[in-house]
């Protein structure tokens, strides 16, 4: 008679290797992962101009310089414009306000007075290119 073939061992799969694989892909993603606080802001389209300049009669222009803020072509701070644009808002809260960055002023430095403007209760704004741009 044959002998019994000893049975043939299973080789046992590590998981080990698995974790540490999946530990770093947990590393790489945490790091690379940007945990900023998104917000999204609500911006108008000007309208077609229709030759009448009814969308631009009572509106708030506030331009965005190197040098800093001006609102209606008048230097102001920006503690300043939020007071001025909450009050303004508090008799006419649908008043329109336009933005005018200059080229040289940064996104950023822009969306930063596009907060203060929502912060201070601005519902109508719209981002103006300046003129010849």
């Amino acid at each position: 008679m044959l002998a019994n073939p000893q049975p043939k061992r299973r080789s046992l799969i590590s998981l080990t290797p698995l974790i540490d694989v999946v530990f770093i892909l947990l590393v790489f993603f945490m790091l690379a992962s940007n945990f900023l606080d998104w917000r999204s802001i609500n911006l108008n389209a000007p309208a077609e101009s229709t030759g009448r300049g009814s969308s631009i009669e009572g509106s708030i222009l506030v331009e965005i310089r190197a040098d800093g803020l001006r609102m209606s072509g008048l230097p102001i701070s920006l503690k300043e414009l939020s007071e001025n644009i909450s009050e303004q808002l508090k008799t006419s809260p649908d008043r329109n306000i336009f933005v005018e960055p200059a080229p040289t002023v940064t996104l950023q430095e822009t969306v930063a007075i596009l907060d203060v403007l929502t912060d201070a209760g601005a519902s109508n704004i719209s981002l103006i290119n300046p003129p010849g741009h």
